[in-house]
């Protein structure tokens, strides 16, 4: 086992470009040296307050720089990081809190549309074991925005970091010891706690140069849009930035006019986001926008979080002149398993190979039952299984649940997917998603690219609802495109004809929005 901290992705950066700039936060500039400082001003608060080795902390903050640096301050101190999503409700942070055994937990205060601080406050009081408590304040002099006890007063972070020096000789973990604990969504039971080694998110990080050809002389600026707390934001926008001395342009909340503005301006090169981002900013591309400047810009477009529709993907590379690198992962795989290549022609609908240091099989669907029968013929389904120096090291606390996924290295995705001839892998679907009607199967994936196809549908989700006859029916939940008159019986009867009877969807509804997470993918649990 080798000695290494993550951190050392910041700190490299900090010693060979101190005064580069780091991260851009509207008018804010902070440069490598400044964020370094910073973190290790956060890593001495944590020794003096006695967390040790080891120790898990916490940390609710959406996409500013307090995250970047207690993120790397927590690492510093060689202790856990554990970043939960900032929309969680009280009862759900003092379950996080406890499941991950937090020592201390970092909170931003908030707003009054999302009180983040009292949630994690009110989180954090339930949770027995969890000793420390700072709110970050949105100005770093205010005052406590949190009532707490005479006796327990809540600190603010400016007032605990006030006169820790600003060096810190990191801690030495080992390559294998845990960097990160990631809370998977929970769609089914009990949210759990992905175990990240630093070596894991390491060499994710470092995927940047066989990946996109990151190289550290000739820096990226990318826009972080993608929430930090996520694994993909986390490792794509922020670590792998971090990695070849790039700059963060943060974006707390992805508005698609608000993301455009920031490319201009700060002349963005690096773009990572969801498929529903591409959709929203091609939905922003009115008369007034420079998209030639836009697009001389940019260099890097990568998708990933959940399937790239057909259609957004050629719609994006016309505008842009960029082709869409769309990758796959898991929070599991830290999270990054699988890209398109860098500099080859697009293959739209592809999640790519597996990454450098990483194997990819396909084995046979969980209702096969048995060993883990691979699936080896061309254009054949299966389940994605995943092996490598990005899978986990397992759920934190959760033996049975880790033996479920993982047998002898391979992680067992969920995620169905054929191959090419060339080994390239397509995602099918989710097979939780899958949908089995009158005995067949029916792969909602598919049949949503057929609708965005059809000139009146801007963007659709299919799931399936009983149906006493053919146990489950297919039904489409579609945003019509701006002017269309599209009518339920008229996209029913044109599916008929572009699919086979067992497919076509035989119930639409038109929404004008869709219910998504917060990293933007589409809630199909929502929808009924």
């Amino acid at each position: 086992m080798t000695t290494y901290n993550l951190a050392t992705l910041l700190e490299g950066s900090a010693a060979t470009h101190p005064d580069r700039t780091a991260i851009v936060l509207n008018d804010t500039r902070l440069t490598y040296a400044e964020v370094d400082s910073f973190a290790n001003m956060v890593a001495n608060l944590l020794v003096s307050r006695g967390i040790r080795p080891g120790d898990k902390v916490a940390l609710s903050c959406p996409n500013l720089p307090y995250f970047t640096v207690v993120y790397f301050g927590i690492l510093k101190a060689g202790a856990t990081v554990v970043p939960l999503n900032v929309l969680l409700k009280g009862r759900e942070v003092a379950y996080h809190l406890a499941d991950s055994e937090a020592k201390a937990y970092f909170c931003f205060q908030g707003t009054p549309e999302l009180p983040i601080g009292e949630a994690g406050y009110a989180g954090f009081t339930d949770t027995p074991d969890c000793e420390h408590f700072f709110v970050i304040t949105a100005d770093l002099g205010a005052p406590s925005p949190i009532d707490g006890t005479p006796e327990n007063p809540v600190e603010t972070m400016a007032q605990a970091m006030a006169g820790q020096p600003g060096t810190f000789d990191s801690v030495a973990t080992d390559e294998d010891d845990t960097a990160v604990i990631l809370y998977t969504s929970g769609t089914t039971g009990q949210p759990k706690g992905a175990e990240l080694r630093h070596r894991n998110m390491r060499d994710n990080a470092l995927l940047g140069e066989p990946l996109f050809g990151a190289d550290p002389e000739k820096p990226d600026t990318y826009l972080c849009v993608l929430p930090l707390f996520h694994s993909f934001g986390q490792t794509v926008s922020q670590n792998g930035a971090f990695a070849y001395g790039g700059t963060v342009v943060m974006l707390p909340r992805f508005e698609p006019h608000a993301a455009l503005d920031l490319m201009l301006k700060e002349r963005i090169t690096f773009f990572a986001g969801v498929p529903t981002m591409y959709w929203g900013l091609l939905g922003a591309l009115e008369d007034g926008v420079d998209v030639s400047a836009l697009a001389d810009n940019l260099r890097v477009a990568v998708s990933g979080g959940s399937a790239l529709p057909v259609e957004v993907h050629k719609e994006f590379e016309k505008r842009f002149g960029v082709t869409i690198l769309e990758g796959y992962g898991l929070s599991e795989t830290s999270p990054v398993a699988s890209f398109s290549k860098y500099g080859e022609p697009a293959r739209p609908g592809s999640i790519g190979v597996p990454v450098p240091g990483a194997e990819m099989k396909l084995i046979a669907p969980p209702d096969a039952g048995g060993d883990w029968t691979e699936v080896e013929g061309a254009g054949e389904i299966g389940e994605i299984a995943i092996k490598g120096h990005n899978v986990m090291r397992g759920y934190f606390n959760r033996p049975d649940a880790t033996a479920e996924v993982i047998r002898d290295g391979w992680f067992r995705s969920g995620d169905l997917a054929r191959r090419d001839e060339d080994g390239w892998y397509y995602i099918v679907d989710r097979s939780k998603d899958m949908i089995i009607r009158g005995g067949y199967n029916v792969y909602p994936r598919e049949i949503e690219e057929v609708l965005m196809t059809h000139p009146g549908v801007s963007l659709a989700a299919v799931i399936g609802v009983p149906d006493e006859s053919h146990g489950e029916e297919i039904k489409a939940v579609v945003i019509r495109k701006d002017g269309s008159d599209l009518t339920e019986a008229d996209l029913i009867a044109w599916s008929k004809e572009q699919m086979a009877n067992y497919k076509y969807p035989r119930q639409v509804e038109f929404v004008t929005s869709l219910p998504m997470t917060s990293t933007g993918k589409i809630l199909k649990r929502e929808l009924s």
